[in-house]
């Protein structure tokens, strides 16, 4: 079926063109183009971020290395870097950004049954904030501290399939819960914050839209207890109240109840203190709400080990949040490709394979096939661990 095709040109294959061509409609990213057009800008960083490339130069020589298989690629030509440079400046970021919201959605539909580990038929996400270092010298626009630049990426995580399907990217100086209210609340979903997201008006709304939030309670918290329930101490539970705020601002900042959940884990012995506007679940799956919220940590680790997101090709508000759009999408539809294809091997596991692999002929279900058996040939080869000296 795909004899002769590249697996790069198969990867691709994954994309909906005419949802791509609709977004650059939407921003006439084409207009007055003749040669590198928008298709081809996004091939080629998806190439500079499934092949690990650090630079502008980087990706122009590598392509140039490649002439004959560039056309089977799909991507016709070497670009020059100038050029690469300047379709990042010049093009409007939305485009890449609303073409992750088309594959956002692709992916969610397939991971929609998907378990997280709390039996819930509820949507449920977490959100939280990652921060991207920058150099002032450079990066002007995005000014953090007095010496210090820096983009903020703030993410809103299906727990179904870890699939971001909210992306704000700020500079450093804008403060994340600022963000939830550009957050669009569903109805009987699930949010799981941390504690730097506590501000009681914004998380008001989240009662009155008929949504629910698990975020854990600041030490200095000024309430009184209007009601306790018997909890079972043998599973790390030490209280389950409904609260209610006795601060001057707080109170009429949020007027109505909420549950107050105090935990120990069994293994550190530290204290944690969950707060919740919801009062039907039972205590032990508000405590473990707010640990599924550790799937966006391990999100932001994921991109930021395995994409290139922390050295940036231009210096441009525009080209950052290029790349880190493309970037994104590159990581839905590795998800995407997973699910489609039921790969064994994790994301992580699937970029490296196809970062060695994207010019070869083979089937891509193939390609993954032949590397678990490779893995599983010299694991039978070593029965032995290792011993650590």
């Amino acid at each position: 079926m795909h004899t002769g095709q590249l697996v790069f040109a198969q990867l691709m294959a994954f994309l909906p063109r005419y949802e791509f061509a609709k977004c650059v409609q939407r921003y006439s990213g084409n207009r007055r183009v003749r040669r590198f057009r928008c298709w081809d800008q996004f091939l080629v960083m998806a190439f500079a971020q499934l092949t690990f490339r650090e630079s502008l130069r980087d990706i122009e020589t590598c392509l140039r290395a490649m002439p004959r298989n560039l056309y089977h690629a799909g991507i016709g030509l070497a670009v020059a870097r100038s050029t690469l440079a300047e379709a990042n400046e010049r093009r409007d970021w939305r485009i890449w950004a609303d073409f992750a919201q088309v594959l956002i959605a692709q992916a969610r539909h397939l991971h929609a049954h998907e378990s997280f580990g709390v039996p819930l038929k509820a949507h449920s996400y977490a959100f939280d904030t990652t921060t991207i270092d920058l150099c002032l010298t450079l990066f002007p626009w995005a000014q953090f501290r007095r010496h210090k630049s820096a983009v903020k990426m703030h993410t809103l995580l299906d727990l179904r399939g870890h699939i971001p399907c909210f992306i704000s990217m700020t500079s450093g100086a804008i403060h994340e819960v600022n963000i939830l209210d550009e957050l669009d609340l569903e109805v009987g979903a699930y949010y799981m914050m941390d504690r730097g997201f506590i501000d009681f008006a914004r998380l008001y709304r989240f009662t009155q839209g008929l949504a629910y939030f698990v975020t854990r309670a600041k030490d200095n918290m000024d309430y009184r207890v209007c009601e306790s329930r018997p909890v079972d101490l043998a599973t790390g539970l030490r209280a389950d109240q409904s609260i209610r705020l006795r601060g001057l601002h707080t109170r009429r900042l949020y007027p109505a109840l909420l549950r107050r959940v105090s935990f120990t884990e069994i293994d550190t012995g530290s204290n944690l203190v969950f707060l919740s506007n919801n009062f039907t679940l039972a205590a032990s799956t508000i405590a473990q709400l707010y640990h599924c919220r550790w799937q966006v940590e391990l999100f932001f680790k994921w991109i930021k080990q395995n994409l290139r997101i922390k050295a940036f090709f231009g210096t441009s508000e525009n080209a950052v949040k290029t790349q880190l759009w493309i970037a994104t999408c590159v990581y839905v539809l590795i998800a995407i490709i997973r699910k489609d294809l039921h790969v064994s091997q994790s994301l992580a596991e699937m970029v490296q394979i196809l970062s060695l692999t994207l010019f070869e002929k083979n089937p891509v279900l193939q390609v993954f096939a032949e590397a678990k058996m490779t893995n599983q040939q010299v694991d039978d080869a070593n029965p032995l661990p290792l011993l650590d000296f």
